[in-house]
């Protein structure tokens, strides 16, 4: 067993409470990603505990205009941004529709920078990343170059900037907020990093889960976005089809605790009950369970160090319940081994893979590409890409490059295979 550092500095450390701006009244709250599923999940956190939090400033891709103009009221916040600067019209209708005459109405942002402006920001204390995709990158690093309490849901733009993040966030400023690594934050509060054996991230194993590769060959977008537990976005839900979600968080644990990847597992646990687990030197396994309810770790993220009475359902312990646990099929789902490998290489790999994936989903969800082609075509790019120079000295432009190469060359690997697919037919 490698041993863990005697004085690590984990980006992720519920010993260590980062409180860039105390106060005695509520926590003053930035929302990215406010019309998504976390952004709406945390915003009906909020409007549930107003003595607790205030959300301050919004921002959204601009696809939903009409809720987000009635966020913005229901919040009374300062600032909306919107990644999409033709919206801007309608969202003004929007706001000036949801405000009483007279009413003063928010400032707006927008352009692709908008999240980024309100991210850094220096009038709140959290800013609550929940944007989906490698966009997300630019608006953690401002949060955290603000000083701000980062409580991340957005694990792309740690996987593909993972040496940009470490390099500028403090012990303690970064809180998770995916269910899996909540629930190792709050598992890792009972030991020392010394005293950890190792991680056990646990997944639903998907629609798929039982099926072999050949079985994988002929599902279909239905199949795929019918999730057994969870309820979420399109490009999220394929990736828990595919399980690239689950390797994407075996590197996000790596880098936010510190640990080697080879004591870091991957089990399969149908119910969703256990989000994850931290295995001790003394045989001790910690775990934390709750009913599938994504308000539980956005609670922590929001307001750690401090448990939001009912942020979400708890067990019912009178009725009987059955939790199984089985191997990962490495198989049939060969995404996370693949991601362990462009871990281990580091530099613009992640990035590589996270843009190639974004791209081959995107191709699935169209009907140009086979469920099994996501992956397929992912280890191709990943595989054309090699070994990244970039190392310790990664820089922005370092990843964008990277990106913009492994996104070109997926949608000329999909084109091909849609081609000959189609002269086979």
């Amino acid at each position: 067993m490698t041993e863990s550092p005697a004085s690590p500095s984990p980006l992720a450390d519920p010993h260590l409470v980062f409180d860039p701006a105390p106060a005695d009244g509520p926590r003053d709250i930035v929302v990215l990603g406010s019309t998504g599923s976390i952004g709406t999940q945390a915003i009906d956190l909020v409007l549930r505990n107003p003595d607790r939090f205030r959300v301050t400033a919004l921002s959204a891709a601009g696809g939903r205009v009409a809720l987000l103009a009635e966020q913005a009221r229901r919040l009374r916040v300062r600032t909306v941004a919107v990644a999409r600067e033709d919206v801007v019209p309608a969202l003004r209708e929007a706001l000036a529709a949801q405000y009483g005459p007279g009413e003063q109405l928010p400032e707006i942002l927008a352009g692709p920078d908008a999240a980024t402006q309100i991210a850094g920001r220096g009038d709140c204390h959290t800013v609550l990343n929940g944007i989906t995709g490698s966009i997300g990158l630019a608006p953690t690093l401002a949060a955290l170059e603000a000083g701000r309490t980062l409580a991340l849901a957005n694990k792309e733009s740690l996987i593909v900037g993972g040496p940009l993040v470490k390099r500028i966030a403090r012990p303690g400023q970064i809180i998770p907020v995916d269910s899996e690594h909540a629930a190792l934050f709050q598992a890792l509060a009972a030991g020392t990093r010394a005293d950890v054996r190792k991680l056990v991230v646990t997944a639903s194993g998907g629609p798929f889960r039982g099926r072999t590769k050949a079985d994988l060959a002929q599902v279909t977008v239905e199949q795929a976005l019918a999730h057994p537990t969870w309820a979420m976005g399109p490009v999220i839900t394929v990736n828990s089809a595919t399980l690239v979600n689950k390797g994407l968080e075996v590197i996000e644990a790596h880098l936010l605790y510190d640990i080697p990847f080879d004591r870091i597992e991957v089990v399969v646990h149908p119910q969703s009950f256990v989000h994850s687990m931290v295995e001790y030197v003394d045989g001790s396994s910690l775990l934390q369970a709750t009913p599938p309810d994504m308000r539980g770790p956005i609670a922590i993220g929001l307001g750690w160090p401090e448990r939001i009475p009912d942020a979400a359902p708890a067990f019912d312990w009178t009725k009987a319940s059955t939790w199984e646990f089985f191997p990962l099929d490495t198989e049939a789902f060969p995404s996370v081994g693949l991601a362990r490998h462009v871990g281990e290489l580091a530099g613009t790999a992640p990035a590589v893979f996270n843009a190639a994936n974004e791209e081959c989903v995107d191709a699935f969800l169209s009907g140009s590409l086979a469920f099994n082609g996501i992956m397929e075509t992912v280890t191709k790019v990943v595989e054309e890409h090699g070994t990244p120079g970039t190392g310790t000295s990664l820089t922005v432009a370092d990843v964008l490059e990277a990106e913009t190469w492994a996104r070109a060359r997926a949608r000329e690997l999909t084109t091909t295979d849609k081609a000959a697919a189609e002269a086979r037919a």
